[in-house]
């Protein structure tokens, strides 16, 4: 296993001497990315696309797409930090900023993380209750067990989890292409979605909000940035230009790849349920509904990709968790700890009695309004050329990225203002 990730920088080394380049060469980058990625096929995005799609039909498409080429320039940003001064984000925003404010981020991240892991672990619970007729609770100690288990490679080097998770969201692809040769799609609708901007309603609002939250990941901002160290020994400028090359080629990769399952989540959702089930907003109530519609082997691999996306983004979780800790407080905490801390919120949920799906979107918009914090902390750092050097982002991206802080802002008040009982005057309905 260690040779795996010793095999793969030796390899790296190599591209960078130039002495091997093209498609072999890009594969020896490529990880990161896709690791990345799951925090974009996560439960959570179960969750919301299945309400975006039963209920509204296509008409939310449009979200789906604006999110994720949004998560593309954030990763991207991410990536870069992380290539060119050698730290994460966190570790920068706690040598960069007042104390006061490192604290603050600190708290915000980590009930943003425990909210990821909410969304996480129930997600694959459900799919493991749903899959074997297991009690929910069980279904997560399963999980948990699972995760434990999976993370154990971490030991061995960074290219074992790569190639794990990398099977696990290539599964994940496979079931919802397959859903998408069964489900009734109406293409032109898709194609409508996808360009045409609205929200009908202020509960359309919420969705979309979630659907943001549950796309454009906080920990997933961190992590990558923390994933980009020690991978590849950089001696240069040239260097790093060549390996932020590769990384960029993978994140518009890797996302284009999650984009396409979010968006064939709210087809498969719309072709199903939007005529005549378009009150299906439950996780278990689209199991159930899926197998007289589309079969029981739809059905089956509905659950499939949802097991796997909760086992692989409950991983992911784990380590954007443990990166985000030892990053703004300077000390390690054990993973076992770690995980322990961070799945008590869900075992709490089920023991509540709490809807599930419910509280999978509300983590979502948890995270939606916890995002705004590594995003300006990340576009702040990409600006500053004592910190990036010639690797400074220019006023184009700049500016991209600070109109899709802004927008994600934006919306978070307006939420709230729902949340508060005030009106939105620009939504009908």
């Amino acid at each position: 296993m260690v040779d795996l990730t010793l095999k793969t920088k030796a390899g790296i080394a190599k591209v960078l001497n130039g002495q091997r380049g093209g498609l072999r060469g890009f594969v020896l980058f490529a990880g990161p990315a896709i690791i990345a990625s799951v925090a974009y096929m996560d439960p959570g995005n179960y969750a919301t696309n299945i309400q975006a799609g039963a209920g509204y039909g296509y008409t939310l498409l449009w979200v789906v797409v604006l999110a994720n080429l949004i998560a593309m320039l954030f990763q991207a940003l991410s990536a870069r930090l992380g290539i060119v001064t050698g730290k994460n984000l966190a570790e920068l925003s706690r040598d960069h900023f007042p104390r006061r404010v490192v604290w603050v981020m600190w708290v915000v991240s980590e009930i943003a993380a425990m909210a990821t892991d909410l969304a996480e672990f129930l997600g694959g619970a459900i799919g493991l209750s749903l899959l074997f007729g297991l009690p929910l609770m069980a279904g997560m100690i399963i999980t948990a067990i699972i995760t434990y288990a999976i993370l154990i490679f971490e030991r061995y080097g960074f290219r074992p989890m790569e190639l794990i998770i990398g099977a696990l969201v290539g599964l994940i692809g496979l079931c919802y292409f397959a859903e998408l040769l069964v489900a009734p799609v109406d293409w032109s609708a898709t194609l409508m979605g996808m360009t045409t901007p609205g929200l009908p309603d202020n509960a359309a609002l919420m969705i979309a909000v979630g659907i943001i939250g549950a796309t454009v990941m906080p920990h997933a901002i961190y992590l990558h940035s923390g994933l980009m160290q020690g991978r590849a020994e950089v001696h240069s400028d040239k260097d790093r230009r060549k390996v932020l090359k590769y990384s960029n080629i993978e994140v518009v990769i890797a996302l284009a790849i999650a984009g396409m399952v979010n968006m064939a989540m709210v087809m498969m959702a719309a072709s199903a349920f939007h005529q005549g089930h378009s009150e299906v907003a439950e996780i278990e109530t689209a199991y159930h509904t899926l197998t007289p519609l589309l079969g029981a082997a739809a059905a089956g691999m509905f659950l499939t990709s949802l097991i796997a996306s909760g086992i692989s983004s409950s991983v992911v979780g784990t380590m954007a968790g443990q990166m985000i800790m030892q990053g703004f407080l300077r000390f390690h905490v054990p993973i076992w700890v770690r995980r322990l801390v961070t799945m008590v919120p869900a075992f709490a949920v089920v023991a509540a009695g709490v809807n599930t799906t419910q509280a999978l979107v509300a983590s979502q918009v948890v995270l939606s309004i916890a995002l705004p914090v590594p995003m300006i902390a990340l576009i702040i750092f990409s600006a500053r050329r004592d910190i990036m050097g010639a690797f400074t982002v220019g006023p184009v991206l700049r500016i991209l990225a600070a109109l899709a802080a802004t927008m994600v802002l934006g919306l978070n008040f307006v939420l709230l203002a729902g949340v508060f009982g005030l009106s939105v005057p620009f939504l009908g309905g």
